[in-house]
């Protein structure tokens, strides 16, 4: 990597010059004085290359990292393995350094990379078509919304309270803008309330979004939930956990309209937050309403396999007030990721991968439970999280667990005020059994 190289003062004077200006603050002057700084900064005096280098480390050191910790922290990111095949095919630089593939006469590879994802995330989605990926999750379940109320021409969009909060915060931002109505559903005892459900839906109604596991890691009624759906005439739309469903019956099987969910568990590290990628399927009813792009194979003069971009939404580009999407562009690396992670996983290794979850996350519930220091929040079946309440305090739990080298859980009282002292707890396949028992007694020995 090469060393940042600043501007001297003569560079700065010359653009100065030519933009007819005498300062940097004439530059700025649009900027209100009142949010302007008026101090230096106060990061210290400069040091060299070496040294920064040094500092950077010894910073990046104070973390935390997933790669260092057993991490027990679920709530939308995890901590899954990833085959070394996946680095490796991240890393050419064909794909890392790929642009947009407009011209698919010299993109043959990326196009392929594309079309092998989208296959795969129909396969496991059960879904008819699926795009290039979206940019994570929670854009992915708003821009279903918005397929559904350009479907169905209705402006309500229904949206369980056992939906991860940052996919509902997303969803409210998104429709707040273009005027469509968002109805929270309160839930009961963890999951989404069937009569509540049938009280809340009505003929305006576009779509009910749905998420199974939810963000509880609780397995949802998804098949009575389906048939009060579609009674009304509205779409259903399924936020799914994409390793749950080596084990699950996919959104599919149980009748759903649209797939959307976050595809970081599929290949792709934490990364303290991202890039991530969303992904995004939907029958093929649907299909023109789709955002984004989709690959699709063809035949060259000559009879071979090729790739092209079959459906892509031109007032995207030249009519964007009339596109039901403005999303023109995908996680293309992340989803690369993704598919060369189901491809070196198959059938079989994503199944695996799913039982073991369930089943190390079903050893954490009970050997926490049998201390007797905490009880199941919600009585219901769970995949591979699970909340526990309780007299600890989640702050001081997980700063106790930090202390013996361990991520803890999620504190829900964040965005449910009144699961007070209730932790979310995630298993994954990574977890040995020697680190579910170090967590149990560190808990059981907080006082």
């Amino acid at each position: 990597m090469l060393p940042y190289v600043p501007g001297t003062r003569e560079d700065r004077q010359q653009i100065l010059s030519r933009l007819g200006l005498g300062s940097i603050e004439e530059l700025f002057q649009d900027i209100p004085d009142e949010i302007v700084l008026k101090r230096p900064l106060s990061i210290g005096k400069a040091l060299s290359e070496l040294e920064i280098a040094k500092l950077l480390r010894s910073m990046g050191s104070l973390n935390a990292s997933a790669e260092e910790f057993p991490c027990f922290l679920g709530a939308g990111a995890y901590d899954h393995f990833i085959p070394s095949s996946v680095r490796y095919a991240v890393s050419r630089s064909e794909f890392y350094t790929a642009y947009t593939p407009y011209q698919p006469e010299i993109s043959q590879g990326t196009l392929q990379a594309i079309f092998e994802y989208q296959s795969m995330i129909c396969a496991i989605t059960g879904m008819d078509i699926s795009n290039a990926s979206l940019y994570d999750g929670a854009s992915g379940a708003a821009e279903a919304a918005f397929m559904a109320v350009d479907a169905t021409r209705r402006n309500k969009i229904i949206v369980s309270e056992t939906v991860n909060p940052e996919y509902r915060r997303v969803l409210n931002t998104y429709m707040g803008f273009r005027g469509f109505e968002v109805v929270s559903m309160e839930m009961e005892n963890g999951i989404t309330g069937l009569q509540r459900l049938e009280d809340a839906i009505d003929g305006k109604t576009a779509a009910v979004i749905v998420q199974s596991p939810n963000f509880f890691g609780i397995i949802e009624d998804t098949e009575n939930i389906e048939r009060i759906v579609h009674k009304h005439n509205a779409l259903m739309i399924m936020i799914v956990d994409p390793v749950s469903l080596g084990l699950l019956k996919s959104p599919g099987e149980l009748g759903a309209d649209i797939a959307v969910g976050e595809g970081q568990s599929l290949g792709n590290p934490l990364s303290f937050g991202g890039p991530y990628l969303g992904f995004i399927a939907c029958t093929k009813a649907l299909t023109r309403r789709m955002p984004g792009r989709i690959v699709g194979e063809t035949r060259d003069k000559n009879g071979g396999r090729g790739f092209v971009s079959t459906l892509q939404t031109r007032e995207q580009h030249i009519r964007r007030e009339k596109a039901s999407s403005n999303i023109c562009s995908n996680e293309a690396l992340n989803a690369l990721a993704a598919c060369v992670y189901l491809a070196a996983m198959g059938k079989s290794g994503l199944r695996e991968a799913a039982e073991q979850c369930y089943h190390k996350a079903h050893y954490l519930k009970e050997q926490l439970t049998k201390t007797g220091k905490f009880r199941l929040a919600f009585n219901a079946p769970f995949f591979k999280e699970f909340a526990v309440s309780g007299s600890i305090d989640p702050e001081k739990a997980g700063s106790a667990l930090l202390n013996e080298g361990i991520i803890g859980g999620y504190d829900l009282s964040r965005d449910y005020p009144a699961l007070k002292n209730t932790i979310l707890y995630c298993v994954t396949e990574k977890r040995t059994r020697a680190e579910i028992d170090k967590l149990v007694r560190a808990l059981e020995g907080i006082e």
